[in-house]
């Protein structure tokens, strides 16, 4: 780790031998390790392009698209890019079999309910529902205000199936259909949230 190092060697001197699943909070430190390198990366890219490109620019609307760059950068750490730090480590497998990718529907999520653990049915459910709440809530704001629902929709699916296509290429997680489904709702829910929040604004100027 580049930035959180030795923050992570400090709790990991503490705690790695008493909590369970510490494996989880290296993967969650390391992903925003990785997180904040990319972002300076992104606020080089930005500054420049905002400077040739001279087009004036409210401090709100800009503050939105650099927290919605954050959270993308966060989200692929999270659940793609888990294994390496720089693009050129990494190692795709284009060989893997097809059979790999669970494409029946909810297998796999009652599985984990009724055969395995109910810690596991709430995070893959409804953990993948809330990672992708921020997408629906925030893509309105930095595309345009004029982004109907489907269009948010079909970009977070669109997201998803990145996400799980790439995951399957650099063998990084389970490729599956339920990811997707719970995803999109997690951005449907999102775009909700963003809906009731400008109703709220519209309210509040006319009283």
């Amino acid at each position: 780790m580049i930035f959180l190092g030795p923050l992570y060697n400090l709790i990991a001197q503490s705690y790695a031998t008493k909590v369970n699943h510490f494996a989880l909070i290296k993967l969650i430190m390391l992903a925003f390790d990785k997180t904040i390198f990319y972002f300076l990366v992104f606020m080089i890219l930005r500054l420049f392009w905002l400077m040739v490109v001279r087009r004036r620019r409210t401090l709100k609307s800009e503050a939105t698209v650099w927290l919605f760059a954050f959270y993308l950068i966060l989200i692929l750490m999270l659940t793609t890019f888990r294994r390496t730090y720089f693009p050129w480590q990494l190692s795709f497998n284009f060989h893997r079999p097809l059979s790999d990718i669970n494409l029946v529907f909810m297998k796999e999520t009652w599985k984990m309910y009724y055969a395995q653990s109910r810690l596991d049915f709430i995070y893959n459910s409804l953990g993948n529902v809330a990672c992708f709440l921020p997408f629906g809530f925030l893509a309105p704001f930095v595309f345009s205000k004029k982004q109907t629902f489907i269009r948010v929709l079909v970009a977070g699916v669109l997201f998803s199936v990145f996400i799980e296509t790439m995951q399957f290429l650099l063998a990084t997680g389970v490729s599956d259909i339920d990811d997707v489904f719970f995803n999109s709702c997690g951005a449907a829910l999102g775009y909700l949230l963003y809906w009731l929040f400008q109703q709220l604004r519209v309210k509040l100027k006319t009283i």
